[in-house]
């Protein structure tokens, strides 16, 4: 996806206006319509506000309407007749592309136990999820009222358009829709950083598989050389860094058993604050190791 600088954006006709921005929410140009007569934009956060003035000033069932135009989510026939690009991208974000038989009914059940008690699907930014948080965003959610889930539904429109902005339009300032995960090794063996051990990040999963989703090798700090996530939300879940410190320390010549008494080590942590940062370093000896949230 090409993106445009908001200079560009500003100066443009109303026809290329929405042309542009007609899917930062979905199936509904008349938000970029709407939001096209608040121009010139100081930043992306204005133009961001504008849009959502537009759908806070729309009656409710037109309101009602935006929400209807979202696809249920994890839907094989939807995804069959064909999703929009910004949609496919963001459900395979979240892994909803390769669900096992057992994560499909669980979100077959809770797709039609929503539409049956609202009327309307199910709306969640996926891209700050991981599948097993989306299911228990959606059994919590299943026990609110309307009203609330109407707001619910438009604040998570809110989150979708600011992401899709974030990629569409470049300026000078940025929306707060990222989070940074990062590690870093401490060897406590020699009062050094552990370089060159390779790292494994595990997205865990309850009814599926459990998939890897970052690789890499600490450098001479001890550190990767970029962020295990970076550049987009933290998806809130369960995940487990894997440390293969036992050929670490087998290329140094310490003297270890046979099998070394810690040879991969699993840290297991949970992350709930999308745009947020999150640093879970190891502090490693052959005989033991511990690790804290830092920043």
């Amino acid at each position: 996806m090409s993106r445009i600088a908001l200079s560009d954006l500003n100066a443009a006709s109303l026809d290329d206006f929405v042309a542009v921005l007609e899917n930062v929410v979905e199936y509904s140009p008349w938000i970029a319509q709407e939001a096209a007569a608040r121009r010139p934009f100081a930043g992306i956060n204005q133009l961001h506000a504008a849009l959502m003035a537009a759908i806070q000033a729309a009656e409710p069932e037109v309101q009602l309407a935006l929400i209807r135009a979202h696809p249920d989510l994890a839907n094989k026939t939807q995804r069959a007749a064909g999703l929009t690009a910004e949609s496919t991208g963001e459900q395979n974000s979240a892994g909803l592309d390769r669900l096992s038989e057992a994560e499909y009914s669980a979100f077959e059940r809770v797709n039609g136990a929503y539409r049956e008690k609202f009327g309307f699907p199910y709306i969640v930014c996926v891209r700050r999820h991981t599948k097993d948080s989306v299911l228990r965003d959606f059994e919590t959610r299943l026990r609110n009222i309307a009203k609330t889930e109407t707001r619910r539904a438009i604040e998570e429109i809110a989150r979708i358009a600011a992401l899709r902005l974030d990629q569409l339009v470049v300026a000078d300032d940025k929306l707060k829709v990222h989070g940074r995960l990062s590690t870093h090794v401490l060897d406590n063996h020699v009062g050094k950083p552990g370089a060159g051990i390779a790292v494994e990040l595990v997205e865990l999963a309850s009814l599926g598989e459990s998939r890897v989703i970052a690789r890499s090798v600490t450098n001479a700090d001890g550190r990767t050389d970029q962020p295990l996530i970076g550049g987009r939300p933290l998806p809130i879940g369960r995940y487990e860094l894997r440390f293969n410190v036992g050929k670490y320390y087998a290329e140094r010549n310490v003297q270890l058993p046979d099998p070394p008494f810690l040879d991969e080590i699993p840290l297991r942590f949970a992350i709930s604050e999308p745009e947020g940062h999150y640093h879970v370093p190891l502090l490693v000896t052959p005989w033991s190791y511990s690790t804290y949230r830092g920043s």
